[in-house]
């Protein structure tokens, strides 16, 4: 699978006090954390197949290896943001997803490029990505 998948996964979100620096802007490493979450959130209910047994329970790890990010226009505490994530790209042994935060009227506030390696946890090296986990992104 290459090109954009399907369906855009999304979440709505709250700026909170934590995620901001003394200006009162997001801090840019928060929207890492966010999107982190993000990721959670479609692998546990977008794919339904639980982060955390993928995780724990069958040892699999999914590392970022590489990260492109570009910040258009601040975000303020307070602000309600939308996260958005999509497939790019389906590799072998990697998942290259689209991420973006956008404000109510559309505008981009923070676009991020993610390239997500699976791994086994025993060995910490590189494997295939398993054919239930490759099941479920085709699927969206």
């Amino acid at each position: 699978m290459s090109g954009a998948s399907g369906a855009e996964f999304r979440r709505e979100r709250l700026i909170r006090f934590s995620d901001c620096d003394p200006a009162g802007i997001v801090f840019y490493p928060q929207y890492f954390v966010m999107f982190n979450g993000l990721v959670e959130d479609w692998v546990n209910e977008g794919l339904r197949i639980g982060y955390r047994e993928l995780i724990v329970g069958q040892r699999i790890g999914l590392p970022t290896v590489r990260l492109e990010a570009d910040f258009r226009a601040v975000s303020r505490m307070g602000d309600t943001v939308t996260l958005g994530l999509a497939v790019e790209q389906l590799g072998t042994r990697s998942i290259t997803l689209g991420l973006h935060c956008f404000d109510a009227q559309g505008e981009t506030r923070m676009r991020m490029k993610q390239v997500l390696v699976t791994t086994s946890l025993d060995t910490h090296r590189a494997i295939e990505i398993p054919a239930h986990l490759r099941a479920a992104i085709e699927r969206r």
